[in-house]
């Protein structure tokens, strides 16, 4: 008896322990990983297929170093911030024991500049004058906006009644691409065929296949998923996968690749089953639904290839 309940405990813990992985056991494992080139650690700009930004990278090549950080600082160098907050702090106190001092009749700084009559005074008011405008100017250079730069790139001039991937949604923000990149109606049926002949790939578990679409990067993550899945004894498949709407989200090239980030929800029968066949997660006779964002990479002219997947909030 004891034995018995040991078992059904040790089975209820597995399953605890194995459904995150399978709640998202698609190409990806419905997790965010790859590299968008300089892009890698800036959130795609939303689009109307993905309202909510991306999450971050949690698996990439791409290193996040100062040089692409926006945020970063010199080692040993004193930021912007810091000096202004210095030279404010000093310009204040000044200020302040100036206005002091010379409401109370001694001067400017307490009585040294006080005897020397109209010409102390005078100089009073100028070291006065002079303190006000340095605040002044430094208020208003704190509080001037950043100048607003790199809008969305969207697909133009494409019929949505045939391919829902035509159908227009990007949205100005982001970082600044390199250089804009057009993207065409081709372009977007190559993305949406793709995104088909991935899952179909991972469902065959061909990973050879998956070689020939995907960056080393990716077939690397997806070798290592598919490894995963064969050392518990599951096989997820994806089939009749169905491309609901997609928009693109930014399209630039920088050093001789162009880049395209592409919104894309789409619905599909998503099923993991163990080695004796039984379904395990899923069911094969609901659909579910996913929206992700996925980068597409190639050389100037050439083969568009898989190069990051990002889920979103």
């Amino acid at each position: 008896m004891r034995r018995t309940s040991f078992l059904l405990a040790s089975a209820a813990v597995l399953s605890l322990a194995l459904a995150p992985g399978l709640a998202h056991a698609r190409a990806g494992s419905g997790s965010s990983s790859g590299s968008r080139g300089s892009m890698t650690h800036s959130a795609p700009p939303t689009t109307n297929t993905a309202p909510t930004a991306a999450q971050p990278m949690q698996r990439t090549v791409t290193p996040n170093t100062p040089a692409t950080s926006p945020a970063a600082g010199g080692a040993g160098m004193a930021t912007p911030a810091r000096s202004s907050g210095l030279m404010a702090g000093l310009a204040g106190g000044l200020l302040g024991v100036g206005l002091a001092g010379l409401f109370m009749g001694h001067g400017f700084f307490g009585g040294g500049l006080g005897g020397i009559g109209m010409l102390g005074m005078l100089l009073q008011i100028a070291l006065l004058g002079g303190a006000i405008w340095f605040v002044v100017r430094l208020i208003r250079s704190r509080q001037q906006p950043a100048l607003a730069t790199g809008p969305g790139m969207m697909a133009r001039g494409m019929d949505g009644t045939q391919n829902p991937m035509n159908r227009m949604g990007g949205s100005a923000g982001g970082p600044p691409p390199v250089a804009p990149l057009t993207i065409t109606p081709d372009d977007f049926t190559a993305f949406e065929r793709m995104l088909q002949a991935v899952q179909g790939a991972w469902s065959n578990q061909d990973e050879g296949a998956l070689r020939g679409m995907t960056t080393p990067e990716m077939a690397s993550y997806f070798g290592e998923q598919l490894m995963e899945q064969r050392h518990r004894g599951l096989r997820n498949t994806i089939t009749d996968v169905k491309l609901e709407s997609g928009d693109l989200s930014q399209a630039w090239a920088e050093n001789g690749s162009e880049y395209a980030t592409v919104a894309m929800r789409f619905s599909m029968l998503d099923v993991t089953r163990d080695q004796t066949g039984r379904v395990v997660s899923g069911d094969a006779t609901v659909r579910d639904m996913a929206t992700e964002l996925w980068t597409f990479i190639r050389p100037t002219g050439g083969r568009w290839a898989l190069s990051a997947i990002q889920q979103t909030r």
